[in-house]
């Protein structure tokens, strides 16, 4: 596993304090299972990363203060299962593994976060909130707008922080979990204390964020800026223009730059959230267990800042597995290692 300690990026998501956690348990390892499944198994065959381009149509539908664009594959009265990407990523994260899922007759739903792709605002007036919340609370209406009582979550990056905080503070609506570098979930007082400097170092974007330099640079340069941050996060993934180009058109969302500022500023207190969401982040900076069904997984050559397993596992106190996933696979891991992210999926829904 890499080195928690190298000084690549991210995920500033709750890593810094579970890396400080971590060093007494670094040595039981990382692989973990504390129940066997209840069903019988069912293998997902082998897929090349890459195999697929696009999906069908992109669908539309109101859900809360967003209409949001959404992919879909499967039958429609299949079992649901949500896929939730990351930053700066898009929904193609998950384009070989949807058709991997909806053959196995699941009804696959890889929704746009706010400020990527098709997804807008419905008013103008509406605050750009990027507070860690409120991509849960978006999920939570387009659940309630599409009538899906509940779901298995898969994500990584921000959408693991998201599927985590769902299965934390709305466990009705998640059967299950599978979340890339495992338990996400923070909150503001973590990052009030300064922390050493080689991990203080990972989080050079997010100083850079902090800065009025930053966010005019990240508004003009964003594009050049995203390839970096897939290269240093993945370093051994040999994607091509095209596979890049294909997710950088979500990120010409006119809401992208400053979702993305809002997001990063709000850990440091330096953007506001609304009070509304008070009562739930104060929940989840107590980090809460997350009892559904869970498994983690993680890239062998993850370039962003990740806890080892050990430092999270006791967060997860249902049904539990951790993976680990070799063969260079990085930080965008469902894209990079389909079948293994779609193999985890089938696996956690019969725990």
């Amino acid at each position: 596993m890499t080195n928690e300690t190298d000084p690549q990026r991210r995920n500033f998501l709750g890593v810094a304090a579970l890396t400080m956690a971590a060093a007494p348990f670094i040595s039981m390892g990382n692989a973990f299972a504390k129940s066997g499944m209840s069903k019988s198994p069912v293998t997902i065959p082998p897929a090349t990363p890459g195999s697929n381009a696009s999906f069908g149509p992109i669908k539309q539908i109101n859900a809360g203060e967003l209409n949001m664009g959404y992919a879909e594959a499967g039958p429609a009265d299949g079992p649901v299962v949500i896929l939730l990407h990351g930053w700066p990523y898009d929904i193609h994260s998950f384009v070989d593994v949807a058709p991997l899922l909806a053959a196995q007759g699941y009804r696959v739903i890889i929704p746009h976060f706010r400020g990527y792709g098709t997804t807008r605002f419905l008013s103008a007036d509406t605050y750009r909130n990027g507070q860690q919340v409120r991509n849960a609370i978006d999920i939570i209406a387009l659940m309630d707008a599409l009538k899906i009582k509940s779901a298995v979550f898969g994500g990584f990056d921000w959408g693991a922080n998201c599927a985590c905080q769902i299965a934390a503070l709305w466990p009705e609506r998640c059967k299950a979990l599978v979340s890339v570098s495992g338990y996400i979930v923070a909150g503001q007082p973590l990052f009030a204390v300064p922390l050493p400097p080689k991990i203080e170092q990972q989080w050079w974007y997010v100083w850079y964020f902090a800065t009025d330099r930053g966010k005019l640079g990240y508004e003009k340069n964003w594009k050049d800026f995203n390839r970096l941050i897939w290269t240093t996060a993945s370093p051994k993934w040999n994607f091509d223009d095209a596979t890049y180009e294909r997710s950088a058109v979500s990120f010409e969302n006119p809401d992208f730059a400053e979702i993305t500022i809002n997001h990063y500023r709000w850990f440091l207190g330096l953007s506001k959230g609304e009070p509304q969401y008070d009562a739930l982040e104060q929940r989840l900076a107590a980090a809460p267990n997350i009892a559904v069904p869970t498994i983690t997984l993680e890239g062998s050559d993850n370039g962003a800042a990740h806890p080892p397993a050990a430092a999270y596992a006791k967060k997860f106190t249902g049904k539990y597995a951790h993976r680990d996933i070799g063969g260079g696979v990085g930080h965008n891991l469902p894209q990079e290692a389909p079948q293994e992210f779609a193999q985890a999926i089938v696996d956690v829904d019969r725990f």
